[in-house]
């Protein structure tokens, strides 16, 4: 019992447990159409046109197109499609929770190319989350296009605003159904072994027989229905929340406000009776007991299990910083060859890469420019093997998505190798398609001695560019001098050497430039860098420097605190070496520290360093600026990244985090139902050198549907403001490299005390729900 509480009488608590008793609660039922219930669905014009089936082409190339049946599956949760392949039959399914947006018409660049031969009020697109490509599909009809449209629609609200327990309901469900091979709906021992080891469990045979057999009510060797859902819901306990909850509520097993309060004040919560009132009326899935303001075990773990108890600082996820300072003074997410889907040799450019970018929170975002055919500037990474495509087009692209998921600005760093007429057909185009986005003037009719604030830019799109002199006489074609080694360098970084004779489109004399295109440059005018002493002084603030990772690793090693003074006035950006073939990307940490801004990565690039560029910027509602620490804004500071125990002004924190459990990991290997993973957590703590740590749990064999360490794992961190910290699931192999399972990043500063969940994310940096770690956070001030 907690000291302070008033111990119920054996009156209350048979009163209480009488009046809860007539309402069952666990594993909710499976069924089918509950979801259509819940949300008024089951007489959805919509839905039910979705549950008979559509046949649809599938709109791939230039080549035949062939039609396929689609259809809803009755979970209401997944697609059904059925192909073919030289009179041979496969069957797949993709989910609900897995698309992330419907596009009507000819919305997308496959169609736009593939789907003349179809009307564009019968076509759409279903766009997946992370790397998966688009599927471009045409119904026969008009009606039956949009029926799919609006049906999707309302089927992905219904899946966005669905409870970790009804995403685990769903979870179970679709992992019953593949178990079930004879559909009888009837699960005999050796479906559920399958099942067991389909949800990543190496159960003892002995043990999970005597389960089974607990659960057989009729003694017939198949579990049906009630009895399956009995097995599911002893199989889903989770003990270590259990031994929570009875902490708090004591042996009558439900918990009062009063109660709930002392929990919350252990967590570092608000703790008052109203918010504990508030929160059981939120969660509790009792009626009865919502009724008495009391709490029983399926809604506390729903609460955990919810957005409040997640380990991100919900406060947080919305825009809560202060957005009227300079743009210097942000972190600001940035791209590097946004036009690329694939490696920077051979690999595809898209005008759909920069849709994902936009849609991920990017807000600087690259075009590559070279002369292309018919006086039409393409966009491509020049000397490979990449494809191209019109300049136009991306232009059209960044219209209708520059401000789908943030209105903060939206910067275009150029790299222009056109000649002049293509440089002013450039600036033609971004004038006529992106009309008043497009900020060509500086908004009080001067340029500031400072650079304005995102809040003040809001719904712009600058450019970042060469800029002519305002005095030049010859208006129209002027030489623009420069540094010619620095130029040589930034070519070279950029370029691989090998590839240096494929030059099937030259650049044009790059010291030339449009009076026309350097009109639409106003506060990023890219400069050539010489040193920090020159820059500092005579730099104005709408003047920038773009630098390789390796000259920015040189100048934080060689002059770090002065580098950092630099970046509190200008803008500074940041470009993988180009001589990474595979488009890898280098730790964008380092860059933070130093106060560097556009830290440019490859999107197109999965791992643990766009796992850090998405963990920076998870918050300020991932609207793709964040404002930096103080002692990062100040002109007059000493702050040295590289000896960074002096001059910040923090406070340093010792980090406690208790790994406790995991829950329903993704299997690895789907093919085959032995493969079971070995877990391991480790935690990554990303910041000045001298706070990266790295520290893991031990591994547990043969689970990775409810694996438990119970490991206390400590780090102390100098500069807490800086600091990211990766949680990482791993696959433990003796032999080989270990395999990546699942990871989650956030800043130190959003992360919350107490008892937590961390919902983990694939290597895309998609949802891996229901997978989650439960763990419990301590951070203390030194």
């Amino acid at each position: 019992m907690i000291c302070g509480k008033r111990k119920k009488s054996g009156a209350e608590k048979q009163q209480q447990q009488q009046q809860l008793s007539a309402q069952p609660h666990g594993v909710a039922k499976l069924s089918g159409h509950r979801a259509f219930k819940k949300l008024s669905l089951t007489e959805d014009e919509d839905i039910k046109m979705m549950l008979k089936g559509s046949l649809f082409w599938k709109i791939k190339g230039h080549r035949q197109q062939k039609q396929r049946l689609y259809r809803l599956q009755e979970d209401g949760m997944t697609i059904w499609f059925e192909t073919r392949f030289k009179r041979a039959h496969s069957r797949h399914v993709f989910s609900i929770l897995h698309i992330e947006s419907v596009r009507e018409g000819y919305q997308s660049e496959g169609l736009r190319k593939f789907g003349g031969s179809f009307p564009e009020e019968q076509c759409f697109t279903i766009v997946f989350r992370g790397k998966r490509k688009n599927l471009d599909l045409a119904a026969r009809t008009i009606d039956e296009a949009q029926c799919w449209v609006r049906g999707l629609n309302k089927l992905m609200a219904r899946a966005e605003a669905m409870s970790q327990r009804e995403k685990l309901d769903h979870w179970i469900h679709d992992i019953l159904q593949q178990a079930d091979k004879n559909k009888d709906n009837k699960m005999s021992f050796k479906e559920i072994k399958n099942m067991l080891r389909m949800i990543n469990i190496d159960m003892n045979d002995i043990y999970a027989y005597r389960l089974f057999k607990e659960c057989d009510k009729s003694n017939n060797d198949r579990l049906e229905e009630h009895e399956i859902e009995e097995f599911c819901t002893r199989l889903m306990a989770r003990p270590e929340l259990e031994d929570i909850f009875h902490r708090y509520s004591g042996e009558d097993c439900v918990l009062s406000a009063a109660e709930l309060r002392e929990f919350l004040r252990n967590q570092g919560e608000e703790a008052s009776l109203q918010r504990a009132h508030d929160i059981i009326q939120a969660y509790e899935l009792n009626e009865k007991a919502r009724q008495h303001n009391l709490m029983m075990l399926d809604g506390f773990m729903m609460y955990l299990l919810s957005s409040a108890g997640n380990i991100l600082n919900q406060a947080h996820t919305a825009i809560y910083q202060d957005m009227s300072q300079p743009l210097c003074h942000y972190y600001i997410s940035s791209s590097h060859n946004t036009y690329l889907t694939d490696n920077q040799i051979g690999g595809a450019s898209s005008t759909e890469a920069y849709i994902r970018a936009l849609i991920k929170g990017c807000r600087c975002v690259e075009l590559d420019c070279w002369e292309g055919s018919n006086g039409e500037p393409i966009v491509y990474h020049g000397h490979t093997l990449t494809s191209k495509i019109l300049f136009r087009d991306v232009i059209e692209s960044i219209r209708d998505y520059a401000f789908k998921h943030s209105y903060y600005p939206l910067i275009l760093s150029l790299e222009n190798h056109c000649g002049l007429e293509q440089q002013s057909m450039m600036a033609r185009h971004m004038k006529m398609i992106l009309g008043d986005m497009l900020l060509t003037e500086p908004l009080d009719g001067d340029l500031p001695s400072q650079l304005p604030s995102p809040e003040q830019l809001k719904w712009k799109i600058l450019v970042k560019g060469k800029k002519l002199p305002e005095d030049k006489s010859d208006p129209e074609r002027v030489n623009f001098i420069s540094n010619p080694e620095e130029e040589l360098e930034e070519e070279e970084e950029r370029s691989p050497r090998s590839l240096q004779e494929i030059k099937p489109l030259q650049a044009k004399d790059a010291t030339q430039i449009s009076r026309e295109l350097s009109d639409v440059v106003v506060y990023c005018q890219s400069v050539p860098f010489q040193n920090l002493s020159r820059a500092l002084y005579h730099q104005q603030p709408t003047e920038m420097s773009s630098f390789s990772e390796r000259k920015a690793r040189k100048l934080i090693k060689e002059s770090g605190s002065t580098f950092v003074r630099y970046n509190t006035r200008h803008l500074s950006r940041i470009y993988p070496l180009g001589l990474k073939m595979n488009s890898s990307n280098y730790n964008p940490q380092e860059m933070w520290n130093a106060g560097c801004q556009l830290v440019a990565l490859n999107f197109q690039t999965p791992g643990a360093e766009m796992d850090l560029n998405d963990g920076r910027f998870s918050v300020n509602g991932r609207c793709g600026y964040v404002l930096k620490p103080a002692f990062l804004r100040n002109s007059q500071g000493t702050f040295d990244p590289e000896a960074a125990r002096r001059g910040t002004g923090q406070r340093p924190v010792a980090l406690t985090i208790k790994v406790i459990t995991a829950q329903q990991l993704p299997k690895l290997n789907k093919e085959k139902s032995s493969s079971i993973v070995d877990p391991f957590v480790r935690i990554e703590i990303y910041g000045v050198p001298v706070d990266c740590c790295k520290k893991q749990t031990e591994y547990r064999l043969n689970n990775g549907f409810n694996p438990c360490w119970d490991e206390t794992l400590t780090f102390q961190v100098r500069v807490p403001e800086l600091a990211l910290v990766r949680f990482v699931v791993e696959d433990y192999d003796t032999t080989s490299p270990n395999d990546f399972v699942g990871q989650f990043t956030l800043p130190l500063p959003s992360l919350k005390e107490g008892y937590r969940h961390i919902h983990l994310l694939s290597k895309d940096g998609t949802s891996l729900s229901p997978a989650t770690l439960f763990v419990h956070v301590k951070c203390k001030k030194m």
